[in-house]
């Protein structure tokens, strides 16, 4: 199910490169992605001049990424399962819509601090509010959905410094707490979908851009690895 998910929210365009532009001024030039998914993101960070390493758990999107950067120049493929037991030296890890599927979060947050220098960040996207649990959400996996203030308490309790961390698609909010917990539907390919991406996301990201709005459909969070 949930590579369909992703799938079916590539045309989502304007959206995903808005969260995927937020999150590359923090990657520095070494990041890992966990959970890659069909590696949208990471071919884009690359693209910017980075060395990129792209993660999968599962099977087929682990197949699926390594056929794809196959001989890529700037893109490493690497199984990667919760809970890390690994350490490595990346200047970031950066997880989007991840964070939400694991049971222990502030137990994953160390495991991908061990993953980067000191000095180094982990870079997140999460679903936010969990008035807007649905059961989609229970379906795909999610144990939770943030605000920023759990999302902050999160991170502090991992041992990490948070340096960003507030709502993202104020709008895509409202839709999701209609269409998919209200009507007990689910996020799909279709014209609905193409016009709030082609005519509110720009101008949501302009405004977002000035404006901290004090609710959003995701979480947006950057903390530091502590370099003592």
């Amino acid at each position: 199910m949930q590579s369909a998910v992703l799938e079916g929210l590539r045309s989502a365009v304007n959206h995903n490169r808005w969260i995927l532009d937020l999150s590359d001024p923090w990657l520095g030039d070494d990041p890992l992605e966990i959970g890659s998914g069909l590696g949208e993101a990471a071919a884009l960070w690359a693209a910017n001049g980075r060395t990129v390493t792209a993660s999968e758990a599962d099977p087929g999107r682990l197949a699926q990424l390594r056929e794809r950067f196959d001989g890529h120049p700037r893109v490493r493929v690497r199984e990667l399962a919760v809970p890390i037991r690994d350490s490595a030296d990346h200047s970031a890890v950066v997880a989007l819509n991840v964070l939400e599927h694991i049971e222990d979060d502030v137990a994953a947050l160390r495991d991908f601090a061990r993953l980067v220098r000191p000095g180094g960040r982990i870079v997140l996207i999460v679903p936010a509010f969990e008035q807007a649990m649905s059961n989609f959400d229970r379906k795909i996996g999610h144990f939770r959905r943030y605000r920023v203030s759990t999302m902050t308490a999160a991170l502090r309790r991992a041992g990490l410094r948070p340096v960003k961390v507030h709502y993202v698609n104020s709008i895509g909010l409202l839709g999701w707490m209609l269409l998919v917990k209200a009507l007990d539907g689910a996020p799909r390919e279709g014209m609905p979908l193409k016009i709030y991406d082609r005519f509110c996301v720009p101008v949501l990201r302009r405004v977002e851009g000035r404006v901290r709005m004090p609710f959003g459909q995701s979480v947006f969070a950057v903390a530091e690895i502590p370099e003592d």
